[in-house]
């Protein structure tokens, strides 16, 4: 049977927020079976928790920001996307501010900090949400879709009028039961318009950002002096950003994601379809001794080895 995990150990992280640009301080801790994801904002006079669900995202604009009408947590998509990755399912996410801290613009330094502590299998099986038929969202020529699919894949196709978006380098399709998170998406950074950050910053938002955390283009070329760290590091990115929001669903889902344009809106929305149409999917166990689930809870366990594979220092 394939188990619930979560940390071993607390560990803790400081960074700046993107938009904010202020100091913010991250605490993961370890947390009991059927815990689930939960975020906890530390520095009000009343501390807050909220459970990760489709529900409780509340802002697609810049970033996948969650919360209440009480308090929020912007910026939680890259942090869920390494979740993801390393099969956590039960862990306590403090935050002492409105964001989580930015890091690189990727999810490397999530998956470093969680490495660091290691991760640990709990006593209760872990839930899968199994996709039985077509779910499909639309936004004019954009578009999200689940399909039945035996593991867990990809196919994202972005399309921005920009000299540096080449056409072969703007779909990818990755099937996560055989392709490394770590070397294929986890470092691949946010990126955005000079114009947008200057309107943003006179704005009061991006006040985090920088070169050092995200790709930047003029009208016309990347302007960071190290350049890509891979050559279609824009869809990857994207595709590292869908890992995350579809993950607030709080369990992993077999099936195939395809998406047209996609963003952090289009996204929630259709978890919160796959939510409505409860015939079209059913949650799970796996095990690998279940004849049915076999070969797919041996692949997902090659695939949680995730952790193992980081090396300890991974080239720019």
């Amino acid at each position: 049977m394939i188990l619930q995990r979560s940390i071993k150990d607390s560990v803790s992280a400081t960074g700046v927020g993107l938009h904010s640009g202020k100091k913010v301080k991250l605490t993961l801790k370890p947390a009991p079976e059927n815990h689930g994801i939960v975020f906890c904002r530390t520095d009000l006079t009343s501390p807050m928790k909220i459970k990760a669900d489709p529900t409780i995202v509340q802002d697609t604009k810049l970033c996948s920001a969650i919360g209440t009408e009480e308090f929020k947590v912007a910026t939680v998509e890259h942090l869920m996307s390494a979740l993801s990755a390393l099969g956590i399912d039960n862990i306590l996410i403090e935050v002492n501010g409105p964001e989580l801290p930015i890091m690189d613009g990727s999810s490397i330094s999530f998956i470093y900090l969680i490495k660091s502590v290691g991760i640990i299998d709990q006593t209760l099986p872990k839930q899968f949400v199994f996709i039985k038929e077509a779910i499909e969202v639309n936004d004019g020529d954009k578009s999200a879709r689940f399909d039945p699919h035996p593991g867990f894949l990809i196919d994202f196709t972005i399309d921005f009028p920009h000299p540096a978006f080449k056409d072969d380098d703007s779909h990818v399709v990755i099937d996560f039961f055989k392709d490394s998170y770590v070397s294929e998406i986890s470092r691949a950074r946010t990126f955005g318009f000079m114009h947008e950050v200057e309107f943003l910053r006179a704005n009061g938002l991006a006040r985090g950002g920088s070169l050092d955390n995200a790709i930047v283009l003029d009208e016309s070329k990347i302007i960071n002096d190290d350049g890509l760290r891979y050559t279609d590091e824009f869809v990857r990115h994207k595709i590292l950003d869908a890992m995350g929001d579809l993950y607030l669903l709080g369990k992993p889902i077999i099936g195939k994601f395809t998406a047209y344009k996609s963003g952090h809106e289009l996204n929630n929305r259709l978890l919160r379809k796959l939510a409505e149409e409860t015939d079209k999917w059913e949650m799970k166990p796996m095990d690998v001794n279940d004849p049915i689930t076999s070969d797919l809870a041996q692949s997902y366990l090659k695939m949680s080895e995730i952790i193992n594979e980081v090396p300890e220092v991974i080239e720019a």
